[in-house]
């Protein structure tokens, strides 16, 4: 039996955020030391496509640090045997993970991460045989030898992601990936009517852009942009005569949030409030409160008016952090998942059937 060249397991946790950069479906659980060290033991025990040896999750927990040190192919194929024997009454000192920690190695690392980003392949096992049932897939076990230098692994994982990864993700992660970077001096963004302006470039200029020129024609029927403000609350844009023309007054005190847009589509217009978040500051309820008062004062009752706050990516640490303070009644859309809006809805469940 040939096994394949060991990285140690936190060199193989430093290449995973290369290989599912920003943007990817569950990153947090594909680059996590959880991961880092399942794919160690894959590799260990000479789990990988093709070989027809096959990984229980179990295995995982039985590894040691003393064990993952000893990288001869005696000394692996020894452990594979002993780690394959039934656990009953068997101590294991110093073990990675306890016993009952199998079941989230199996669930949230590798069928809900590795398995789904393609980096894991499976076969059919009965749910009470003791057979392993996972591997590497072969090509990401390659970007994973000692041998690669720097350049030519961050090659070889693009490579990899764009043979292997579907078109939705690797689109999401174009989108968070320009998120996260800034280039020139300014962010030239397009309104519905075709005029265009300037913002100065950044992650909440990327965000702001999205909103206008994609989640606005795709989710209002005639869209137009009252106003757009930059952090700082530095006016970019401000339409008085369209918000004239619907009886909106805009606060001289720049309460208003980072875009407001309208749908002049329906026959009462719809007015969007929306905040952009890169590190804080969604549609919170006392946000929401206090721009009701705004849309009331011109004439909009509730029924007229929508909350949306827009994020880069639903797997970003901003969404997470803030996801539990967005307002009932609101929306959250992601520049990364444009297609989408996800709902926080006030209503109390309707199911229909009996």
């Amino acid at each position: 039996m040939t096994l394949p060249p060991l990285l140690s397991w936190k060199e193989i946790h430093t290449r995973l955020p290369e290989i599912f950069p920003e943007g990817s479906a569950n990153r947090e659980h594909s680059i996590w030391e959880i991961a880092a060290k399942t794919i160690f033991v894959m590799l260990y025990v000479g789990a990988v496509e093709g070989t027809g040896v096959w990984l229980r999750p179990d295995q995982v927990t039985r590894m040691t640090d003393t064990q993952a040190e000893l990288t001869n192919d005696s000394d692996r194929v020894d452990w594979v045997s002993m780690s394959m024997k039934s656990s009953k009454g068997l101590n294991i000192p110093d073990r990675w993970y306890a016993v009952n920690t199998r079941e989230s190695i199996r669930d949230d690392t590798i069928r809900y991460a590795l398995l789904q980003n393609g980096a894991v392949i499976d076969r059919p096992v009965a749910t009470t045989s003791s057979a392993g049932r996972y591997a590497l897939q072969a090509e990401f076990a390659e970007l994973l030898s000692p041998d690669l230098d720097d350049s030519t692994f961050i090659a070889k994982a693009a490579a990899w992601r764009e043979k292997h990864l579907n078109a939705g993700a690797l689109a999401r992660i174009a989108i968070v990936r320009k998120g996260a970077a800034a280039g020139g001096t300014y962010e030239l963004v397009t309104f519905p009517n075709g005029e265009t302006r300037r913002m100065a470039t950044g992650p909440s200029a990327d965000i702001s852009k999205a909103v206008i020129e994609v989640f606005a024609p795709r989710f209002l029927q005639k869209p137009g942009v009252i106003t757009l403000s930059e952090s700082g609350n530095k006016v970019v844009a401000r339409d008085d005569e369209l918000a004239k023309a619907i009886g909106l007054t805009i606060p001289a005190d720049k309460s208003l949030p980072d875009i407001v847009l309208v749908d002049l589509g329906p026959v009462h217009p719809l007015l969007v409030f929306v905040e952009v978040v890169h590190t804080d500051g969604p549609v919170n309820d006392a946000r929401k409160t206090a721009l009701l008062q705004i849309a009331e004062g011109a004439g909009f009752a509730p029924q007229h008016v929508a909350f949306v706050t827009a994020f880069l990516d639903r797997a970003s640490a901003t969404f997470r952090k803030t996801v539990s303070s967005l307002a009932w009644g609101s929306y959250a859309w992601f520049a990364s998942e444009p297609d989408s809006l996800m709902v926080f809805s006030g209503k109390p469940l309707q199911i229909e059937g009996g």
